[in-house]
């Protein structure tokens, strides 16, 4: 089919719930796709954070080609060998005691939220299951993630939301402890805002709402869904923090353009979430399971350090081009926000730059960029010379 046809049946048949940029994508390869027509595009989106191995990597279809022929899904009313080697994995690269998967990130913090209100249901009763997260931040599309999302535009249409979430802003412990009270269970996360800016928090304000969180008997909730799995430079963010949450979730890159997600919760929190408490159909399929071991068997420690030194790396040429509407970047490893000048607009220089090859996302005021983090310096350098051309 052409990028037209393809258009046309979208438009016709598929529900308009997207913003949608003007192109039909039909393959990749590396961190280069490719329309119908045989266009080429640079992607500094990977999916929006998904295909953090890039396009036609064979090791990844390999895995998945294998263990569909072998077994697609068998529910987690069994034992997989795939999710229960992923599971290890995860934990031992982190230091976090066990694992539940699920399919997508709003799906993840649904469950990370539900563990912490029935830790503090089964030690203190009714009453205690407040969260507090922060203003700007973003956990969701289901109807208690989004109420726990701290930006007012969300909160519209689905009402009645879900009860229980207070808002503190970033970086302020003050704000922090004013929202605080008896009812609270626990403090949820972004360590880096991403789809409120690409902003993140400062490392001293982690840590003492970390150690509020011990003295307080909080539970420590940080979102990973597009922070994790070497997205920032690090398999977590939280471990470029010095921290060990009591419970993150993860989804995105996990299974490198899978749908998977899941959390991994500490010792203390282990045993809350037990049969009948929490399930999912698709979790553990053992399809995405394999694909992940990929991903985890790549996201070697030479190879995070190469993630942190590309970011630097683009974002560096970024501020060198000086283009008129771009400010100073932001960000960790290759998760990267531009400034936005006053008096230019987001959504028409994204359009500019997909007009002349080159995929970007806006995320808060400003842009974003999620490059698959097997990018080379090449696809970099191209990317940057239509910056140039396009914006200049």
């Amino acid at each position: 089919m052409t990028s037209q046809e393809i258009k046309a049946l979208t438009g016709q048949y598929v529900m308009n719930t997207y913003g949608r940029f003007p192109v039909a994508i039909d393959h990749g390869q590396g961190a280069t796709l490719y329309d119908p027509e045989g266009n080429a595009y640079i992607d500094f989106t990977s999916g929006i954070g998904v295909c953090d191995l890039g396009y036609g990597n064979q090791a990844w279809a390999d895995a998945i080609a294998q263990q569909a022929k072998k077994l697609g899904h068998v529910s987690n009313l069994f034992y997989t060998e795939p999710a229960a080697k992923l599971a290890e994995t995860l934990c031992k690269r982190t230091g976090e005691s066990c694992v539940f998967f699920a399919s997508g990130g709003g799906e993840a913090n649904e469950g990370m939220i539900k563990l912490a209100r029935k830790y503090s249901f089964d030690k203190y009763g009714k009453g205690r299951a407040t969260i507090i997260t922060l203003n700007n931040s973003f956990h969701g599309r289901t109807i208690t993630t989004l109420m726990a999302t701290g930006q007012d535009v969300f909160h519209n249409y689905f009402f009645p939301f879900t009860e229980g979430f207070r808002y503190a802003d970033a970086d302020d412990l003050s704000s922090l402890e004013a929202a605080a009270g008896d009812d609270v269970c626990a403090v949820m996360v972004e360590l880096v805002q991403g789809e409120g800016g690409v902003l993140p928090l400062d490392k001293e304000y982690v840590q003492a709402v970390a150690k509020l969180c011990g003295e307080k008997d909080w539970l420590l909730l940080v979102d990973e869904v597009q922070t994790g799995v070497g997205r920032t430079g690090a398999l977590f963010a939280f471990q470029q923090y010095g921290i060990l949450p009591d419970v993150v979730s993860f989804a995105k890159g996990i299974a490198g353009g899978l749908p998977m997600s899941g959390i991994m919760a500490n010792e203390k929190c282990r045993n809350v979430l037990g049969p009948g408490t929490h399930a999912t159909t698709f979790g553990a399929n053992p399809v995405c399971a394999a694909a992940g071991m990929v991903v985890q068997e790549t996201l070697t420690d030479s190879f995070l350090e190469e993630v942190q030194a590309k970011g630097a790396y683009l974002r560096q040429g970024i501020e060198a081009l000086d283009l008129p509407c771009f400010g100073k970047t932001r960000g960790l490893g290759l998760m990267i926000g531009i400034e936005v000048k006053e008096g230019y607009n987001k959504s028409e220089i994204a359009n500019k730059l997909i007009e002349n090859g080159l995929l970007v996302l806006t995320a808060g005021p400003g842009m974003r960029l999620l490059p698959p983090l097997v990018i080379t310096k090449e696809e970099m350098d191209q990317g940057l010379a239509i910056m140039r051309k396009a914006l200049s």
